[in-house]
């Protein structure tokens, strides 16, 4: 047989070029043997598990197996046994420094120049950060769903309130609109500040910043002499799962005070405290200067079933009315761990 050199030269220039990719490759390229000993290890494969070839070249491929999966090996050398090539299985592996890698791995079978298997090839690519993105995203999406599920069944439940107390559609409409408006406003809180750039996580939202926001469209609060609601507490930051209901109740208690109360009056103001005791909050909202008072009403409205349910139901706490000749004071008790979760 006469061979052209030509041909030992190109096939010679292959190898090498094939040799450079494994050398340069950022993936860890490992060949076992059927006997799953480790026959090549590139510096992909030491920049990935920690080990260096000559700690690993000779040794089995079950090193970098954790025990709990020590089963897959000989399913995938089957596979290799029958020809077939595996792509992108994605499992763990283990480093020499103890650490777990997610990895996805595409095993092909090794021929000897006569065709039969004689080994397998493994690339082995670290999916730690995409595997995580991906993780982050599934729970992104389960939170979305969450929130807009619950706003939804929020959204209808004040639709069905607001219609049992309008009197013409455009009473309903106006009721049920500045509701919203409140509950956008207090969502907002909640949102990342775009303008930083990438989104890294909500924002703190305190008890102050939510009574500041909910009472902004009615009146300035603590900016000045003239100013005609006091808010004042200890700092206290507001779970994204009570923030809705804790909007709305204090979206009633601004409005009924606008419409009835202390805020319908040039002079009237209000004072709103809280402090903590026992884990729990404790909130006072009190209205002075305002129209003068009979007593208490003899039915109650919709807000005043609004925020009942609101507090007992979705908060698990209590509220109380007192209607005093100068003013109404309402209290409320909610415990802590529902604020802040």
């Amino acid at each position: 047989m006469i061979i052209d050199p030509t041909d030992w030269t190109r096939a010679a220039q292959i190898e090498r070029r094939l040799a450079a990719i494994v050398e340069n490759s950022d993936d860890a390229i490992i060949s076992k043997d059927f006997d799953g000993i480790i026959t090549t290890w590139n510096p992909g494969a030491e920049r990935l598990f920690g080990y260096t070839a000559e700690e690993v070249i000779g040794k089995p491929i079950t090193i970098l197996i954790p025990p709990e999966r020590q089963d897959e090996e000989p399913g995938i050398l089957e596979r290799i046994r029958q020809g077939e090539r595996i792509h992108h299985y994605e499992t763990v592996r283990l480093r020499k420094d103890g650490g777990l890698v997610d990895i996805s791995l595409t095993v092909s079978p090794v021929r000897d120049a006569d065709g039969k298997i004689i080994g397998a090839s493994k690339i082995a690519r670290d999916i730690t950060e995409p595997k995580r993105a991906r993780e982050q995203q599934r729970l992104l999406f389960r939170e979305m769903n969450h929130r807009i599920n619950n706003l939804l069944a929020l959204v209808g439940g004040i639709v069905a309130l607001s219609a049992r107390s309008a009197k013409t559609p455009k009473d309903l409409a106006a009721q049920v609109r500045t509701r919203l408006e409140a509950l956008a406003r207090a969502h907002q809180l909640m949102l990342p500040n775009l303008n930083d750039g990438l989104v890294k996580g909500e924002r703190t939202t305190t008890l102050l910043s939510l009574i500041r926001t909910i009472v902004s469209p009615y009146c300035d609060v603590d900016q000045g002499p003239e100013t005609r609601v006091i808010a004042a507490g200890p700092e206290l930051a507001i779970g994204e799962n009570s923030v809705t209901s804790l909007a709305l109740l204090l979206h009633e208690f601004a409005t009924n005070a606008v419409k009835h109360g202390a805020l319908s009056s040039p002079r009237g103001r209000v004072n709103v405290d809280w402090f903590v005791e026992d884990d729990l909050l404790n909130l006072t909202w009190r209205e002075l200067d305002g129209p003068l008072l009979s007593g208490q009403p003899q039915t109650e409205g919709f807000g005043t079933l609004l925020t009942q349910a609101t507090v007992t139901g979705q908060l698990a706490g209590r509220i109380s009315r007192d209607w005093y000749a100068d003013g109404l004071i309402i209290e409320v008790s909610v415990p802590l761990q529902r604020l802040t979760t």
